[in-house]
C-alpha cells in the first residue's frame, strides 16, 4: 500500500479496532483460478499469533474457499469511514486557489497464509463469536441457539471455515495531516455541517490533525 509518513497506523490495537468496528473484509486470492476477491464478515483475534488472526467463514458453493486451499498468502482489505473532500472547505483555495479535490479515508491490509477448517467445532465457535460481535450493542441480542438445532446443524454443512494468522499487516489513515493548520479546520468544519453522517469523518480528521474534537 502507498503509505506517506504522515498517514501511516502501525499500533497494532488501533489496526484490530478498525477490524472490529468494520469487519467486512474483502479478501483477495490470486491463485489457479486467477484473481478473485469476495466480501465476507471477519473476526480478528488479538491474542492468537503475534500480529492476530482473522477468523471467517464462506458458503461452501463459493469456490474462493478452494483458492484459500492452494495459495501461500491471501490478502484481506478492511475499509473504514471514508468520504470526499472538497477544495472548497481549504483556506488554501481562497488565498492561492492551487488546491484539488481529494479523498479522506482509514483503511488495513492484512496478509497472511489461510488454512481451510472444516471442524465442526470451530466453525460453531465462529458463528457464536461473529454473531455475539454483530448483536452485542442490541438491547436483545439474537444468538444462534435462538434457532432451532437441526435447522443450524444443516447450515453449518453449507459453510467452510477460514483462518489466516495475520504475517503482515499495514494501516493507512488519510485525514488531511499533510495539508496547513487552516486547511485541516475547513475540513473540520466541512465535515461537521454536513451533520450526522460525516461525525466520525469529523472526529478522525481532529484526532489525526491535532484539533479539538467535535462537540
Amino acid at each position: 500500500m502507498y503509505q506517506p509518513p504522515n498517514f501511516r497506523e502501525d499500533r497494532l490495537d488501533a489496526q484490530h479496532s478498525l477490524i472490529r468496528a468494520h469487519p467486512l473484509g474483502l479478501i483477495i486470492t490470486a491463485g489457479p483460478g486467477g484473481l478473485m476477491a469476495n466480501w465476507i464478515p471477519c473476526l480478528v483475534d488479538a491474542d492468537a499469533t503475534q500480529f492476530g488472526t482473522i477468523r471467517c467463514h464462506l458458503a461452501r458453493a463459493n469456490g474462493q474457499w478452494r483458492e484459500l486451499a492452494s495459495v501461500e498468502e491471501c490478502m484481506v482489505v478492511f475499509q473504514g469511514p471514508q468520504d470526499y473532500v472538497t477544495p472548497s472547505w481549504y483556506a488554501t483555495k481562497r488565498e492561492t486557489g492551487k488546491v484539488v479535490p481529494t479523498w479522506n479515508y482509514a483503511t488495513v491490509h492484512v496478509w497472511g497464509r489461510p488454512r481451510v477448517v472444516e471442524d465442526d467445532v470451530w466453525l460453531r465457535r465462529q458463528l457464536d463469536d461473529l454473531t455475539q460481535q454483530c448483536e452485542s450493542d442490541r438491547p436483545m441480542p439474537w444468538k444462534v441457539d435462538d434457532a432451532p438445532a437441526d435447522f443450524i446443524v444443516a447450515q453449518m454443512k453449507g459453510i467452510v471455515g477460514i483462518e489466516i494468522p495475520i504475517t503482515r499487516i499495514e494501516g493507512k489513515w488519510k485525514m488531511g495531516q499533510n495539508r496547513p493548520e487552516a486547511d485541516r479546520v475547513g475540513v473540520l468544519d466541512g465535515y461537521r455541517e454536513k451533520g450526522a453522517a460525516a461525525e466520525r469523518m469529523a472526529r478522525l480528521v481532529a484526532e489525526r490533525g491535532g484539533l479539538p474534537a467535535p462537540e
